[in-house]
């Protein structure tokens, strides 16, 4: 090689090119572009239990991050967050604490948690609340399970024991948070509801009712009654599941 082929090499070295034989082909294309195909595929073959679940936030992930390898950051987030439930139920300001994400793929990962709440809350609007009462646990657990400040929620329900409303009554602290017999009369009034179901999340992530729970709960009985507005429970919602204060006999 004479001095000019070392001019030539330099020159492509400082204006951050690689060397030829280290440089990939125009044609060539990102390892990652033929993963993507591979999944997609998979997915469409054999349907959601065919993929892990870092595999399917990968999917997602695709639409959010078009040119980059998504398992690393689909892996951290689970790692950092523990299931997929919990990805997306989690805080877009804590999703953005993750190396990779940022404020539009938070927000992404914000529109398919509402979309699946919305989907979940259809399944029991306009029905018998009582005898759908596993898809009304799974939509509690989707809509609270996973905020980090306790809320106070009430399911209004008409004559039939079918929603009329699903409405936050206050948001609480990391442990804590209250709710007022005579606001949940005065709504209650105000939609002519015959019934209503409490709910409230328990950050920690175990739902056992606390005695302050209780004694809230009782209270709310008691000034319901005299308007004949029935308290058909209290449910606690953790991650770790659900504490129902009727089936524990404690109401």
């Amino acid at each position: 090689m004479d001095r000019s082929d070392d001019a030539d090499e330099a020159s492509l070295l400082a204006e951050g090119a690689r060397p030829f034989a280290a440089r990939r082909p125009k044609s060539e294309k990102p390892h990652y572009a033929g993963h993507r195909d591979r999944l997609r595929e998979r997915f469409a073959q054999g349907g959601p239990d065919t993929l892990a679940d870092y595999e399917l936030l990968e999917l997602l992930l695709f639409r959010s991050i078009p040119r980059a390898d998504t398992k690393p950051l689909a892996k951290a987030l689970l790692a950092r967050f523990g299931s997929l439930p919990e990805v997306l139920g989690a805080p877009a300001g804590l999703l953005c604490e993750v190396k990779g994400v940022g404020e539009s793929v938070a927000l992404d990962l914000k529109i398919v948690a509402a979309a699946m709440q919305r989907t979940l809350k259809s399944e029991i609007r306009g029905r018998e609340i009582l005898s759908s009462w596993t898809q009304v646990l799974d939509y509690c657990k989707a809509v609270m399970a996973y905020e980090d400040r306790e809320q106070f929620r009430i399911l209004f329900l008409d004559k039939k024991n079918a929603l009329i409303a699903d409405e936050v009554q206050n948001i609480g602290t990391v442990d804590h948070t209250m709710a007022y017999p005579r606001e949940v009369l005065r709504r209650a009034l105000a939609l002519s509801a015959t019934a209503v179901i409490l709910l409230h999340n328990h950050p920690s992530g175990d739902p056992t009712p606390s005695r302050a729970d209780i004694e809230m709960t009782k209270q709310i009985i008691e000034a319901l009654k005299p308007s004949g507005i029935v308290v058909h429970d209290h449910v606690i919602v953790g991650k770790k599941g659900f504490a129902s204060m009727k089936g524990m006999l404690l109401i």
